[in-house]
């Protein structure tokens, strides 16, 4: 499983052309994809589709992750002006921020995964979870969280 990690990374950072600033950290977290700018039904309740994947990589500024399906109901992920909203499972808890894709990748076929990896860049994110999410990616930099 690690091994597929990393040829995935090094085939993103070939994609991405390294061009990232903030170092990114491999890590597996489970996450809930679905569009920042969810459509409101006329009784008044949001109605909110969602993927379920994890993530590849992280760092202050941005992520990957991989999900089975590009696109939600009508809706690309990866679409021009696109917001998508992101709930992580971080050990010591969720949290949420918001994203715009910057690339997206369909895995090859020899994968032992099928899907998606989609890189993001942070755009949006409450002040806890800010807190929660650097305190996370502080442990992965100190080696007390498992990649």
């Amino acid at each position: 499983m690690p091994e597929r990690a990393r040829r995935i990374a090094s085939r993103l950072r070939q994609f991405f052309d390294d061009r990232r600033h903030a170092k990114r950290r491999n890590t597996r977290l489970p996450l809930t994809v679905s569009l920042a700018a969810s459509r409101v039904s006329p009784n008044g309740f949001r109605r909110q589709t969602t993927l379920e994947g994890h993530t590849l990589d992280v760092s202050a500024t941005g992520l990957s992750f991989i999900v089975p399906a590009i696109r939600i109901g009508e809706h690309y992920l990866a679409g021009p002006d696109r917001r998508l909203r992101l709930k992580i499972d971080l050990p010591d808890g969720p949290i949420e921020m918001e994203v715009t894709p910057v690339r997206y990748e369909s895995l090859d076929e020899r994968e032992a995964e099928r899907g998606y990896v989609v890189g993001v860049t942070i755009v949006e994110m409450s002040e806890p979870h800010r807190a929660g999410f650097d305190d996370y990616l502080n442990e992965l930099v100190r080696g007390r969280r498992s990649h």
